[in-house]
């Protein structure tokens, strides 16, 4: 459940970025004018909606998340500070307050997606091990097959009795006779 949650609030932090490149493509003349107004080129207007764009997508389809989130972070950092720094101006200070939210959530898909990636790892270690001491008991049980027989042999051989079999249930077939287990003791 926990990696379903993830993977649905990574696409919802996806979509805010995927919604703001498709915007800044569809008016790329009003998207020039704010590049302007902050004092950058306004050449960066499809740049900057082609980047949002695709990294929004790479994020929702969980391609190179960590790298994809390292740079939007960079990216909403410098988009706060450039756009953003008014902040007596109370749309402006939500504004950034709503950015700073969106790293924090691009931290959480940094942080999630090593996890995920670590706890593959441990998986994959585990069944490693789990391989090996599966053999390992597979080998304990045969040398104790192999024993048992031996020690039936050497019984018959010497004329021991071995097991008590008697028929307990009158079908004419002889079943080991077996302590009853007591669940108190009094």
């Amino acid at each position: 459940m926990s990696k379903f949650a993830a993977i649905v609030g990574r696409v919802l932090l996806a979509l805010i970025f995927i919604v703001s490149g498709a915007s800044k493509l569809f008016d790329v003349a009003g998207t020039s004018e704010m590049i302007a107004s902050a004092g950058l080129p306004g050449s960066l207007a499809i740049p900057v909606g082609v980047f949002e764009l695709l990294a929004g997508l790479c994020l929702a389809l969980g391609f190179m998340v960590r790298l994809v989130a390292l740079l939007l972070i960079a990216f909403t950092i410098v988009a706060t500070v450039l756009f953003h720094n008014e902040l007596t101006n109370p749309v402006q200070s939500a504004m950034a307050l709503k950015n700073v939210a969106i790293i924090g959530g691009l931290c959480l898909a940094f942080a999630h997606s090593q996890m995920w990636h670590h706890y593959y790892s441990i998986k994959r270690d585990r069944a490693g091990e789990l391989a090996v001491r599966d053999a390992e008991r597979r080998a304990h049980e045969a040398e104790l097959r192999a024993a048992r027989a031996e020690g039936a042999a050497t019984a018959r051989h010497t004329g021991e009795h071995v097991t008590v079999r008697e028929d307990l249930d009158g079908d004419g077939i002889s079943e080991p006779r077996s302590r009853k287990r007591r669940w108190f003791d009094w």
